[in-house]
């Protein structure tokens, strides 16, 4: 009778796996304690006003209600917020993409004068705060007498020193012989950029549309300076302007209710273009 050999994986340690353990462990508590804030206000955003002024520890016993967030529905000009704060953040969005998409691919295959200089004094970009803009680009503005319109919401986000590193270091990755197989067929430079290179960088593409949104979206700063009437107010300025102080007039729910009002569409936004950020941060492609 012959005898089989059995071929076994190798199990880890128990230190290993006790590691692993404990890793994962911390992994959830810290994940526990960085969501705790949220599960609070969108507890609280269900409650009644009048019940909160009283009690604002009990979290998942009754009362419930959704007059919080009907209140807000009803407000007359929450619909032109919203639709001011869609529109400014997808032209943010889209411009900035399309800028630096075309900056980062110019920086990665081109060859120009002083290309490394130029480079260096976008990335230095990355080191000046908005606010430290904000007093110039007013008085541009006001030059201009743009303010209260979309272009002056939009057009100070649209230089991105992050979004032209992003691109830069993507299609730096990008293998050359796709490009010079393409070049050889006589195909112009935009056509290899727009045919080839532009689809192959879609995660890149994706996150930095994310991170885009999202900071357009919550923009409070140059909206609060540049959009003085309130048909031009984005979603978090105009309900900003409906609170009375810090306890806010109408109820801590009714405050709360704004929050996860804000904030839906960004985590709506995220769950559907997650993986495009794990593969752009893992140098991937999506499947």
């Amino acid at each position: 009778m012959s005898t089989l050999a059995i071929e076994t994986r190798p199990r880890g340690s128990l230190a290993g796996r006790l590691g692993d353990r404990l890793m994962l462990g911390a992994v959830v508590l810290f994940a526990l304690i960085w969501i705790a804030p949220l599960i609070w206000v969108f507890c609280l955003s269900f409650k009644p006003n009048v019940f909160l002024e009283q009690h604002t520890d009990v979290l998942f016993s009754p009362p419930f209600t959704l007059q919080n967030y009907t209140n807000i529905i009803h407000t007359s000009a929450v619909g032109g917020w919203l639709l001011n704060s869609v529109i400014v953040s997808l032209g943010q969005t889209i411009l900035t993409l399309v800028i630096a998409s075309l900056a980062g691919y110019g920086f990665a295959r081109t060859e120009f004068p002083g290309k490394r200089y130029l480079y260096v004094i976008c990335l230095c970009g990355l080191a000046v705060p908005d606010q430290a803009l904000v007093i110039p680009l007013h008085h541009i503005f006001a030059d201009l007498d743009w303010h209260n319109t979309y272009g002056a919401l939009i057009m100070p986000k649209l230089a991105s020193p992050f979004g032209v590193y992003l691109m830069t270091q993507y299609f730096k990755a990008v293998p050359v012989d796709i490009e010079e197989a393409a070049l050889l067929d006589n195909a112009s430079r935009f056509k290899v950029f727009w045919r080839i290179v532009l689809p192959l960088s879609m995660p890149a593409q994706a996150t930095l549309a994310i991170f885009t949104f999202l900071g357009a979206w919550n923009d409070y700063l140059w909206p609060l300076v540049s959009a003085s009437k309130p048909e031009m107010y984005t979603l978090t300025i105009g309900l900003a302007s409906t609170q009375g102080n810090f306890a806010q007039s109408e109820g801590i729910g009714y405050l709360m209710a704004q929050a996860i009002f804000a904030g839906f569409p960004i985590f709506v936004l995220y769950l559907f273009f997650q993986k495009y950020i794990v593969a752009a941060v893992a140098g991937t492609t999506v499947r």
